[in-house]
């Protein structure tokens, strides 16, 4: 399975915008710069988009972990923060914190704590965040 998004850019990197479009239509040409991402202006950006895959792959994965267990959340409610931070001249993605509140009847705390560990390192957006990224670079003219 290939799932794929679309990134265009105008203009230098501080005062240019860009776009971000994806296969799925959800999100369509949604405007992106410099301010979204890092002066709080309305609009997305990169880490808040890592943020929900992380957060709604893990939820999803929990879900399933739990299901395997025998087990049926009533709500399964997942926050991830995604910490970006200067590097050098340029900056990384350092963290992201999951927090978790759930409602699963009948299930004990070391259960739920086992099944919600496995579904972290499992997850594959977790994955992801620690893999070997490639580039097939092209100048266009």
């Amino acid at each position: 399975m290939i799932r794929k998004a679309n990134a265009v850019w105008h203009g230098n990197g501080r005062s240019g915008n860009g776009n971000l479009t994806t296969e799925s239509g959800v999100l369509a040409e949604t405007p992106y710069s410099f301010k979204t991402r890092f002066e709080s202006e309305k609009g997305t950006n990169p880490e808040e988009l890592i943020a929900a895959a992380h957060a709604g792959c893990f939820t999803m994965a929990l879900a399933f972990g739990l299901q395997a267990a025998g087990f049926t959340p009533t709500e399964l409610a997942t926050e991830a923060a995604v910490t970006l931070e200067q590097e050098g001249q340029g900056f990384r993605i350092s963290r992201s914190a999951l927090t978790l509140r759930a409602k699963v009847p009948n299930l004990d705390e070391a259960a739920f704590t086992r099944i919600a560990g496995e579904a972290e390192k499992n997850c594959p957006v977790s994955k992801v965040l620690n893999a070997t990224i490639t580039l097939d670079a092209k100048l266009v003219q």
